[in-house]
């Protein structure tokens, strides 16, 4: 048996830490005493929160020029009737593009559906609809105390059916299962899907690879013990919002890699059958926007903790845009164009890059218009994206069955 290579950062010298001293600044300073008093007996877990609460405001305070002017921009014509109508035609559009976007990856038969008529209210208005097909919630998936999944599915789930593992977004300082995702998880589940939404830690108490290597062992319980609960354990995707996007990437494009796979055993199976990028975040080393520089110094400061200038190969690895490669599993990515967290030419850079590299069948669905978590807040759009990531998964799942029908005759 071959040693596997230890690739743990080895922890902080002297050296290090006085340079961290004279360059840090005042929210370096919150953050660090956030970690430090997470780590008080007794009461230091119930601290932890407070360390994701300053995270999301040095999050938040990198990104607010980004919203300020976003918002400058809504409140300077209220009143125009153009714009207006260009917003209502981009929502009214949304089904017609989505299918567009299908065409040549689905079968014309499967378009041929009643899509989704778009919805005035928010999607997390239909909460506890949409929760009815949870069927378990907090089974752990690994040892950790945050290492917990949910079960969504039918109570009358067909056998051996797909199975879709979901990765919630949060800016890599929150991984919660609450609110995100329901909506897809709702509409898998009711066409026979076995959906499993992970929670994972999260910086600035776990800085990176905390998060891959959660995600990575998530992935090798579904494959080996989804099928008690119904699920096929020779089929799972993965699908992801934001920064969930990016790690279902990441995991989908490093199968196997001992690198990325933490404390598991040797020989776990973390390999995906599908990958669905929503919104997310796919480059890690670019900085040549301003927004690019503000996201590279957040990961710095919070979610890393290390200088890129002096450990480029941790964020290369930790880039889906790097390792996209010629066997990379079938993707489905979506963004819109109206999304000033992560701009939408992140998606078109990583969906060019990699349908001039991967063999496999790579989607890309641009939804005019649509904002950043339009899942949770846009009912115009987020019926549509549904149905066409569920049209996507049940042709990649369709022709693998059809591949070891094949095989076994």
């Amino acid at each position: 048996m071959t040693e596997r290579p230890d690739t743990r950062y080895p922890g902080p010298t002297l050296t290090t830490r006085l340079e961290w001293l004279l360059n840090a600044g005042p929210s370096d300073y919150m953050l660090a005493l956030s970690v430090a008093s997470a780590s008080l007996p007794v009461i230091g877990k119930h601290l932890e929160p407070l360390g994701a609460l300053t995270a999301a405001g040095v999050w938040g305070a990198r990104h607010a020029p980004d919203f300020v002017g976003a918002l400058a921009k809504s409140l300077v014509a209220p009143n125009d009737v153009g714009k207006k109508e260009k917003q209502q035609q981009e929502r009214d559009s949304t089904n017609a593009i989505t299918q567009a976007a299908l065409r040549g990856l689905v079968s014309q038969k499967d378009l041929e559906i009643e899509w989704p008529a778009a919805e005035r209210t928010p999607p997390v208005w239909k909460m506890r609809e949409h929760r009815r097909h949870v069927h378990r919630t907090s089974v752990r998936y690994g040892p950790r105390p945050t290492q917990l999944l949910d079960v969504w599915r039918r109570d009358d789930v067909p056998a051996d059916a797909p199975v879709m593992i979901f990765v919630p977004g949060g800016a890599w300082v929150h991984g919660g299962r609450m609110l995100q995702g329901y909506a897809l998880m709702h509409h898998l589940a009711e066409m026979g899907w076995v959906c499993l939404s992970v929670e994972y830690r999260v910086a600035p108490h776990n800085p990176w690879p905390a998060h891959i290597n959660d995600v990575k062992t998530a992935i090798a319980w579904a494959r080996a013990n989804v099928d008690k609960f119904g699920g096929n354990r020779d089929f799972v995707a993965i699908a992801g919002t934001s920064a969930g996007g990016h790690l279902a990437a990441l995991a989908g494009l490093t199968a196997n890699d001992p690198e990325m796979q933490g404390e598991l055993p040797e020989g776990s199976d973390t390999s995906v059958d599908a990958v669905v990028g929503i919104y997310g975040r796919y480059d890690w080393e670019d900085k040549s926007t301003v927004e690019r520089v503000r996201f590279m110094d957040f990961l710095e400061r919070v979610v890393v903790k290390r200088k890129f200038d002096k450990h480029p190969d941790v964020f290369r690895k930790a880039s889906p845009m790097a390792r996209i490669h010629s066997e990379a599993p079938p993707f489905l990515v979506i963004h819109g164009t109206g999304d000033s967290v992560i701009p939408v030419a992140q998606a078109q850079s990583f969906v060019e890059r990699l349908r001039n590299v991967s063999r496999s069948v790579v989607g890309y669905v641009e939804l005019p218009g649509a904002g950043h978590g339009f899942d949770m807040t846009d009912g115009a759009r987020t019926g549509a994206a549904a149905t066409a990531i569920g049209l996507f998964l049940n042709h990649i799942h369709r022709n693998r069955s059809l591949v070891g029908a094949k095989e076994v005759i």
